[in-house]
């Protein structure tokens, strides 16, 4: 998918209706970016079929404790992102991400109340989470209240920036039928420093797969440990080249060599 990272609505609205251009359809527009408006007026005069869209958004309800205040806390949350994307006309969410889990079990039980809460007004079509940890994951899972269970988990992940077992956190969230999506899959904030020389072998490898390029290297590593992943640029070469990457296969040495980049 394209994130939506932090700019003015006026360049989340140029950058949108270029990711559309380019062929996404798939966009996350994280309360955090201060951009949802932007973006769905950009959906809204792009003129293409909401159908044809997959749109997340998110809420930050983690700066509460306790299982009333992040209930609460993560209503006003859903209802601020219905009426941000309103600005586009739109009146619905195919999913929507809670960006961090609260302060203990009650507090993330709490957050969880409310999204279900939007699923049961149809208000969204799927929950999901980012940057929790199997036992924070569990603790949505394992309540009895649960009945709509999170379909995502957003993690810091990427050749440059994983556990020593790269695909331990992939194993953990898919044995909850939890899918993995990497944020950050090309480095920076907690997705890792890619290094002059990382780059370097990730290119030499993408050599011998029709001279594919260092990022699209990196992204092919995501897909092919099980992991989705979440993009963002400002150039319309690279929302191109993002897409490229089903083309090719890496081989388990080739992977092996990746794996122990980081």
């Amino acid at each position: 998918s394209f994130g939506l990272q932090v700019y003015e609505d006026a360049t989340a609205y140029k950058l949108t209706l270029m990711a559309l251009e380019c062929g996404y359809r798939n966009f996350f527009a994280s309360v955090l970016a201060g951009n949802q408006k932007g973006f769905a007026q950009a959906v809204r005069d792009s003129g293409i079929p909401r159908d044809q869209l997959y749109i997340c958004g998110s809420v930050v309800s983690n700066r509460v404790s306790g299982y009333d205040a992040a209930r609460k806390a993560t209503q006003k949350g859903c209802l601020s992102n219905l009426q941000a994307f309103g600005a586009g006309n739109i009146d619905y969410l195919d999913q929507i991400m809670l960006d961090y889990p609260g302060t203990d079990a009650a507090s993330i039980q709490g957050q969880w109340s409310a999204f279900q809460e939007m699923h049961e007004q149809k208000l969204v079509k799927s929950l999901s989470v980012s940057n929790f940890s199997p036992a924070q994951l569990d603790a949505v899972l394992q309540d009895d209240r649960t009945t709509v269970k999170p379909v995502v988990n957003q993690l810091p992940y990427s050749v440059a920036y994983h556990p020593p077992n790269p695909t331990y956190n992939i194993e953990e969230n898919a044995k909850r039928g939890v899918l993995v999506q990497a944020w950050a899959p090309l480095g920076y904030s907690l997705g890792g420093r890619f290094s002059t020389a990382l780059k370097q072998q990730c290119a030499q490898i993408g050599q011998a797969h029709g001279n594919k390029t260092w990022a699209q290297v990196a992204l092919r590593w995501v897909v092919q440990h099980g992991a989705s992943f979440t993009m963002q640029t400002q150039k319309k070469s690279h929302f191109i080249e993002n897409l490229q990457i089903f083309d090719f296969e890496l081989s388990a040495e080739e992977m092996q060599l990746l794996d122990g980049l980081a």
